[in-house]
């Protein structure tokens, strides 16, 4: 798996080749980043209308994971919120705001996360909320959508799809839309995950940020840099959906189609969010499918935490590139974990064939009377499980009398794998594994 992607071309600022950088100096905060869009002042207003309403999130090391990454990691658990994501910081923090205000409504476009706080928020504060979501938005996030009370509109193949249709229908019935990030309440929101990091465990010294729209890392940003100016803040993307990357640095990496970080699917970042990390941001990364897979896995392994593919983004920064955050005290937030079961299942059967514990092994044998009990009984012997049987005459290219077999079975690791091939092949079986 290749090393995540630099969007800035150099070197991080003040570090050595491969090794940490240091931040240089920042412009004065004053009353906000972004032209004041955004203060301290704001963030920790927003944390005292959020006490008692939203989780404070556990903050705590995982030293599995520090020992393979190299460096002190410490994991925010945003995936334990009520609704599952950080979001609902934000979406409250906005809605507080028009709670009594004689609103008719309001009307969000959300991949999901969104959705779910400000419908949740929304029906406990007595607000008629419309939500407006990708065709292909996970059946687990529409129906959690719809299981807090708002109507959920199915519109286009994009967020920015969702999104107009989203205006458009706010225009047209009176409704107060609710931006997903480019807002400063809802950023505000949001920085209070910083709030909360710091104060857990104050001797952190780098931030780790999945980047979609820029709402979570602006609010982090903003508040971590007020708090602790030589803080070093990584933003990181799918290489699938490099828009920040692109708007910040003016590169042009193409935008694909699909992502299992669907979180973070955003065509076109904010320009409140924008300014902000363009200002207060050290560095932004890309990571491809593979790592973010491999990161979901291995948080369900060795934390028993379930995350989505945005909540796993960080960590698979943090992996692809262990030489940038050696040493390093490291804050990863878990931004969500409604992922859909399907998908979270494949990415479970796909991790244990790339870690050799499944197999797939064709067997060519005589086609004879007890064949297949002597081979799993070959295959029984050497320690593995037979996870399932595809016996092949028709469709084979061996000779008319012969039959193929092919075998799924359950090993410990790739060495494994290879023990099993050959005792196939010790007891007269032609064996591969492919």
């Amino acid at each position: 798996m290749s090393p995540p992607r630099s969007a800035f071309g150099a070197p991080p600022r003040g570090g050595a080749a491969g090794g940490p950088a240091e931040p240089g100096p920042r412009r004065p905060l004053g009353e906000g980043a972004a032209g004041g869009a955004v203060s301290l002042g704001d963030i920790e207003a927003a944390a005292q209308r959020l006490a008692g309403q939203v989780l404070e999130t556990p903050c705590v090391e995982s030293r599995t994971l520090g020992e393979i990454a190299g460096c002190q990691v410490f994991l925010k658990f945003e995936n334990l919120q009520f609704t599952a994501s950080f979001k609902e910081r934000g979406a409250l923090n906005r809605l507080l705001a028009l709670a009594g205000s004689g609103v008719k409504g309001v009307i969000a476009a959300s991949a999901g996360n969104h959705a779910q706080g400000v419908a949740h928020h929304a029906q406990r504060l007595g607000l008629r909320a419309v939500i407006v979501m990708p065709r292909h938005t996970p059946t687990v996030k529409v129906e959690r959508t719809r299981g807090f009370g708002a109507e959920v509109l199915l519109h286009g193949e994009t967020f920015d799809d969702a999104r107009e249709h989203a205006l458009a229908v706010a225009d047209a019935q009176g409704l107060t839309f609710v931006h997903p990030f480019d807002d400063p309440l809802v950023i505000a929101g949001q920085g209070t995950i910083a709030l909360e990091m710091l104060r857990a465990q104050p001797d952190l010294d780098t931030l780790v940020v999945a980047v979609g729209g820029g709402g979570l890392i602006s609010g982090i940003a903003v508040a971590a840099r007020a708090l602790k100016p030589q803080i070093r803040i990584i933003g990181v993307q799918t290489e699938r959906f490099p828009a920040m990357v692109n708007a910040v640095k003016g590169t042009a990496y193409p935008q694909g189609a699909g992502t299992i970080a669907e979180g973070i699917a955003v065509g076109q970042p904010g320009r409140i969010t924008r300014r902000i990390v363009g200002e207060l941001v050290d560095d932004l990364v890309l990571v491809d499918e593979g790592a973010i897979e491999q990161a979901v896995l291995m948080l369900l392994e060795i934390e028993k935490t379930v995350v989505e593919g945005a909540g796993a983004a960080g960590l698979a920064a943090l992996l692809d590139d262990p030489a940038r955050f050696a040493g390093r005290k490291v804050g990863l937030v878990l931004c969500g974990g409604n992922i859909d079961p399907l998908l979270l299942a494949a990415i479970i059967e796909r991790g244990m064939v790339r870690a050799g514990r499944l197999a797939r092994i064709r067997v060519g044998a005589r086609d004879t009377p007890g064949v297949l009990a002597r081979i799993t009984a070959v295959v029984a012997e050497a320690g593995a499980n037979v996870d399932e049987v595809h016996h092949q005459r028709a469709f084979s290219t061996l000779a008319a009398q012969n039959v193929e077999v092919e075998l799924v079975l359950q090993t410990r690791n790739p060495t494994h794998v290879a023990e099993v091939v050959t005792a196939l092949q010790r007891a007269g079986f032609d064996a591969k594994s492919y």
